[in-house]
């Protein structure tokens, strides 16, 4: 069996397509609804690195549960976008594309968050979470040139 038959029969699009379905609906959830009310005193960040420069070489100024939350949790929770996108759609396997695909998404989350005033616009959470796409990407190709491998 090819890498072809079982990554790209209808059966494994349809799962990893639910998944990303679901996937979509928790974030969209975390992102705008659970415990979210528009803020009054609303805040940015449009400056590159001024909120995670702090929280990496300032760690004691944090507790550490707003800690791994700001810098763990906007990775992780995006590594599956690195892993769905490339998956169910051939052409955003270039790192390029898939990149600025990923950066236009998460922009206009910000953005959205930016107009309802729900969470806050902050360019480190793009760059945040453009990583961890970037993990779930890198993850994705090694376990692709792996099947590769095998089935040579």
């Amino acid at each position: 069996m090819n890498e072809r038959s079982w990554l790209h029969s209808r059966w494994m699009l349809a799962i990893v397509a639910c998944m990303a379905v679901l996937y979509t609906l928790i974030m969209g959830n975390l992102l705008f609804v659970s415990g979210r009310m528009p803020g009054v005193n609303y805040q940015y960040n449009l400056v590159p690195l001024e909120t995670i420069k702090p929280l990496l070489f300032e760690k004691n100024r944090y507790h550490t549960e707003a800690w791994v939350k700001n810098l763990f949790g906007n990775i992780v929770l995006f590594i599956p976008l690195g892993i769905w996108i490339p998956w169910l759609f051939r052409m955003c396997r270039k790192f390029l594309l898939f990149t600025g695909i990923v950066v236009m998404l998460l922009l206009a989350v910000e953005i959205t968050q930016l107009i309802t005033r729900v969470g806050s616009f902050d360019v480190d959470d793009i760059i945040l979470n453009t990583l961890g796409a970037w993990i779930g990407y890198i993850g994705f190709t090694l376990f692709i040139y792996s099947q590769r491998k095998t089935r040579k």
